[in-house]
């Protein structure tokens, strides 16, 4: 690459730094000595006009396309040096022309040690080119000749320390790229691995309130029907009934579950009815009274399957630590929201004190719609959950 290159998207890129050098070298470089032969003979500002426009098409071609050329970059900067050799010993010195040509030396080459020989070779035609036109005068040794050396000089020591400042700027602009891709790397990883555990938590979640509350229900029931087996035939038919319908929708929360099915739980519309057949089913397992106030509203699905989950834990701790008679179950449609408060007489608990699964669920499930659970209970004086959503716009 060459040494000005620079990244696309920066403000001062090759081309730019180039277009910018042209501009200046037209006007300081190639008018003055145009208008120096305005008045000479003919011959002279022939062979003068002809250099500069030899020089300027050459340079307008290179500038045109410098990474695909037609003309070569070092190509053109050889003719460049002879016309600064031929025009200094047609004006009997160069040394002002040299200098507003000596950054194109560095522009147009991609290693210091070209742009130090062709402006070498440049200088050293321009001394030689300018002696042979004025002839080996005081007044041109210490005047163009002294110029143009010590601007050769100049030009090499300001070259090589841009060069050697661009080169540690590119070297620093590539750690840092490659830094950043790590980090990018790296980040990438640790998001995957964040959405990997917050997978793992909701499917840990959904199994809890679906898979794992079924086959819980289907032990309570399969104890209960071996116990009645003999002495109440009638009732043990029922609970096995039970224990088949539980299995079957086990069966069809576990075909969700691995995508293999759509999306289930609640239908459209219908959350009183699906809270309805959840309540029968609890008192037809349990034989508990249950109370339930559940008017129809819509609802989006969201919100349908969020309470519809936390009345079934609701349901399942009640059966499993509660010691309840009664069960009530209210819905209540707020402004902008939605409530479900459910209750029960058994022996209550210390919320303080429980780590169970369930309750740290049904929070992290309303906490994604914007809603929030509130638990109420003491020991002796029952269990009271309530569930606060907002309502969103129908599905």
């Amino acid at each position: 690459m060459n040494q000005w290159q620079q990244q696309p998207g920066d403000r001062l890129t090759p081309d730019r730094i180039r277009r910018w050098n042209a501009a200046g070298w037209i006007l300081f470089g190639l008018l003055p000595p145009a208008i120096a032969v305005f008045d000479e003979s003919s011959a002279l500002k022939y062979w003068m006009l002809g250099l500069l426009t030899l020089i300027a098409l050459c340079h307008t071609v290179v500038l045109a396309r410098p990474d695909d050329p037609v003309l070569p970059p070092r190509t053109y900067l050889a003719v460049l040096a002879l016309v600064l050799g031929a025009t200094s010993y047609l004006l009997g010195g160069g040394a002002a022309f040299y200098v507003v040509s000596l950054p194109q030396f560095w522009l147009f080459t991609r290693a210091p040690r070209d742009a130090i020989t062709l402006s070498g070779a440049a200088a050293a035609l321009t001394v030689i080119g300018g002696t042979l036109g004025q002839g080996w005068s005081p007044q041109f040794l210490t005047g163009n000749a002294v110029f143009t050396v010590v601007a050769y000089a100049a030009g090499v020591g300001l070259g090589l320390w841009l060069h050697r400042f661009v080169g540690q700027s590119n070297e620093r602009q590539e750690q840092l790229t490659a830094e950043l891709a790590v980090t990018q790397e790296e980040l990438a990883a640790v998001y995957q691995r964040q959405g990997a555990a917050e997978e793992r938590e909701r499917l840990a979640r959904e199994i809890h309130d679906t898979l794992a509350q079924g086959f819980a229900s289907i032990v309570v029931l399969a104890e209960a029907a071996r116990a009645a087996a003999v002495t109440d035939p009638v009732r043990c038919a029922e609970q096995l009934t039970s224990i088949e319908q539980t299995a079957r929708e086990n069966l069809a929360e576990a075909r969700v579950l691995v995508g293999s099915a759509p999306e289930s739980g609640v239908a459209p519309g219908s959350l009183a009815t699906t809270l309805r057949r959840t309540l029968d089913r609890f008192v037809q397992d349990t034989g508990l009274t249950v109370t339930a106030e559940l008017p129809d509203m819509d609802l989006d699905q969201r919100t349908r399957v969020a309470l519809l989950r936390c009345t079934q834990e609701s349901l399942a701790n009640v059966r499993k630590h509660s010691g309840a008679s009664t069960v009530g179950v209210v819905l209540t449609e707020l402004a902008g929201g939605v409530e479900l408060e459910i209750t029960d007489d058994g022996r209550g608990f210390v919320v303080e004190d429980s780590q169970g699964f369930g309750l740290d669920g049904m929070r992290r499930r309303l906490a994604e719609l914007d809603g929030e659970l509130a638990v109420t209970s003491s020991l002796g004086d029952g269990t009271r959950v309530l569930a606060s959503l907002p309502t969103h716009s129908q599905d």
